[in-house]
């Protein structure tokens, strides 16, 4: 997912950049001198962001829209702090484990994120990255989540985490201009 998210971004992304939960599997596109307010849910509660209107050029909300009450009031609130021409990245889960951080309520199909992103003037990316061979690992043992992907096609490892089906995602994510 974090690479096909990449993979958009010809060049780093930079201006001011607001992160809800860790921003760690964004810094490979962030340019060094972005302006970045990393902040942490539940502290911060996505669905009533406490910063002022048209106040940022990226929000990235990174697998938190899935733990909250009302996620479309979380992207709705992602819109309004966005500058105009802003870029919203909110990345989820679909097939996935209860988690709770402290609640698990939702999953998301690309299309409930495209529903969710309705407002916005353009939808610059919405998939979701999974198989069958990816959800049955991943259910074996959560570590399988977390493995290092090698670059070498031969590698096994390569070959599962660059295998897509549509039908069997794992993680969704949306970018969206507003």
């Amino acid at each position: 997912m974090y690479k096909k998210i990449r993979e958009l971004f010809y060049q780093p992304i930079k201006g001011k950049i607001l992160c809800v939960s860790s921003n760690w599997n964004f810094l490979p596109v962030i340019n060094e001198d972005a302006d970045i307010l990393e902040v942490q849910y539940p502290k911060v509660d996505m669905q009533n962001l406490p910063y002022e209107d048209n106040n940022f050029d990226f929000v990235i909300s990174d697998q938190i829209i899935e733990h909250l009450e009302d996620p479309k009031k979380a992207i709705k609130e992602s819109y309004r702090v966005l500058k105009k021409k802003g870029i919203a990245i909110h990345t989820t889960c679909f097939m996935n484990y209860i988690h709770p951080c402290p609640k698990d309520f939702w999953r998301f199909s690309p299309e409930a994120l495209r529903y969710l992103c309705k407002d916005f003037s353009e939808i610059l990316q919405c998939e979701g990255w999974g198989s069958r061979i990816a959800l049955l690992l991943c259910f074996i043992s959560n570590r399988f989540r977390f493995m290092n992907i090698p670059e070498k096609s031969w590698s096994i490892r390569h070959f599962i985490a660059t295998w897509n089906e549509n039908r069997y995602p794992v993680v969704t994510w949306i970018i969206a201009r507003k």
